[in-house]
């Protein structure tokens, strides 16, 4: 096997162990790495026993996942481009600071399988700019442009 080809290969990550966020916070279920530094691709299972979903509107009504945690779920996503970034620099915390160009197109119900994406559009002096794209099957649900800081 050559290096390209085994560069090449995603890298599957614990969402556990990139992130101190436990349930109900944790809002991934898989971290896939694409390209290292470049791009990232997780899930997320949407299910009707999730807090967020519980009390919500008319009795027996079905509720849609908030599109905000959506959101939420793509700048823990974004985190996985980060470590790749820092090359074994240990202590540095990555702050979530700002969203930018947010469209919420649709609803992710309970049952529902949301594909999520994060792409690295810039990064310079600590300051993080990526794309994240949320789908359920190939309808868009929710993307935005994600600003992250990393300091020591």
């Amino acid at each position: 096997m050559t290096h390209e080809a085994t560069a090449a290969t995603p890298t599957v990550i614990d969402p556990f162990a990139l992130l101190p966020h436990r349930f109900p916070f944790l809002l991934l279920d898989t971290i896939t790495v694409q390209e290292p530094g470049r791009r990232v691709t997780g899930t997320k299972a949407v299910t009707g026993s999730e807090s967020s979903l519980i009390g919500v509107g008319a009795i027996g009504r079905v509720h849609a996942m908030p599109h905000l945690l959506i959101v939420e779920a793509l700048a823990q996503l974004s985190a996985a481009i980060l470590v790749a970034l820092l090359d074994g620099k240990s202590g540095a915390i990555g702050y979530f600071i700002g969203i930018d160009r947010v469209r919420f197109r649709s609803d992710a119900m309970p049952g529902d399988m949301l594909d999520l994406s994060v792409e690295l559009r810039q990064f310079r002096r600590g300051i993080c700019r990526s794309h994240g794209v949320a789908r359920v099957g190939a309808q868009r649900v929710v993307q935005a442009d994600l600003t992250t800081i990393l300091r020591s």
